[in-house]
C-alpha cells in the first residue's frame, strides 16, 4: 500500500449514465447495481481521464493509502473483458441515441390528440453528443426546459421539424453547457440555430451561454432569440450575431 493518487466516485450525484465506464481506459470502472464504481484500486492509475466525461461531477481525485497500479494486471483485465463484454461499448438506455419520424396514432380525432413532433433522443443538453448524425445539417433549438411547460403549443409552434437540445442555466453547470455546444456547432453545419427561453431574469443566462459558445467555436453562426412569458406566450423574438447562414 503507498499514498497516491486514486478516483473517488460520489455515488449520491452518480447517475449511472456510464460516460466514465468509456472513458477509463483501464477498464477499472464498472455500473454496478446502477452506479459507477471502481472495481479495484490496482487498475486505476489515478491520472483522472475520467473526470470530464462525468456530467454529474461524481468523480474526483483523493490522495489516500491504495495499492499500487498495476499495469501487467491492468491489460490482463483488459483482455478478458474484451472476450466477455458486448462488440459496443456501454450506453445508458437513457442516453442511446435514437433517430425517428413522429408517430401519428390511427383512430384519434385531430381535436383531441396533438402527435408529438420530437424526432430525437436523447434531448439534454447534458447527455447529447456533439457528433449525433440528427445535428447534421440541422435547424437547431436550444430550449429553456421550463418553456414547453409553459407553451401548450410547443411542439407545432417550434419544435416540428427541428432538432433540440433542452438545459436549465439556473442549476445546470455553465461551463458544460459552453463547451457542449460549441463542439456540437463546431463539428455540423447547423442551417440555423433558434434560442427559446422564458421570461424571467435567470433563463436569460442561456442566452449568454449562446453567445460565449458561438465565441468558443469561431463558427460564424446568427442565432434568433425568443422569450416566451410564463403563461406562453412569444413576447419578444431578436435575431443576434451577424448574418444569417441561410
Amino acid at each position: 500500500m503507498a499514498l497516491r493518487n486514486i478516483i473517488k466516485i460520489d455515488e449520491e450525484k452518480c447517475n449511472g449514465c456510464g460516460q466514465c465506464v468509456t472513458a477509463c481506459a483501464e477498464g477499472a470502472i464498472q455500473i454496478v447495481n446502477g452506479k459507477a464504481r471502481l472495481i479495484s484500486e490496482i487498475y486505476c492509475d489515478g491520472l483522472g481521464a475520467c473526470l470530464g466525461h462525468c456530467p454529474q461531477e461524481a468523480i474526483t481525485i483523493e490522495q489516500r493509502e491504495a495499492a499500487d497500479f498495476d499495469e501487467e494486471a491492468t491489460k490482463k483485465h483488459l483482455s478478458e473483458r474484451k472476450k466477455t463484454e458486448a462488440p459496443t461499448n456501454f450506453v445508458c438506455p437513457g442516453m442511446a441515441i435514437k433517430k425517428f419520424k413522429p408517430k401519428v396514432i390511427p383512430n384519434q380525432a385531430p381535436a383531441t390528440y396533438a402527435p408529438s413532433q420530437l424526432g430525437q433522443w436523447p434531448v439534454q443538453l447534458k447527455l447529447v453528443s456533439p457528433h449525433a448524425s440528427y445535428f447534421k445539417n440541422a435547424d437547431l433549438l436550444l430550449v429553456a426546459d421550463c418553456v414547453p411547460f409553459a407553451m401548450g403549443d410547443f411542439h407545432n409552434t417550434f419544435l416540428k421539424d427541428h432538432n433540440i437540445a433542452v438545459g436549465c442555466p439556473k442549476l445546470d453547470g455553465t461551463e458544460l453547457y459552453i463547451d457542449k455546444l460549441a463542439a456540437i456547432l463546431q463539428a455540423n453545419n447547423l442551417n440555423s440555430l433558434k434560442l427559446i427561453h422564458m421570461e424571467v431574469p435567470c433563463c436569460s443566462g442561456l442566452t449568454h451561454m449562446a453567445r460565449q459558445a458561438i465565441a468558443k467555436s469561431k463558427i460564424e453562426m446568427s442565432f434568433e432569440d425568443v422569450t416566451i412569458d410564463v403563461q406562453g406566450n412569444v413576447v419578444r423574438t431578436v435575431t443576434e450575431h451577424g448574418p444569417s447562414r441561410k
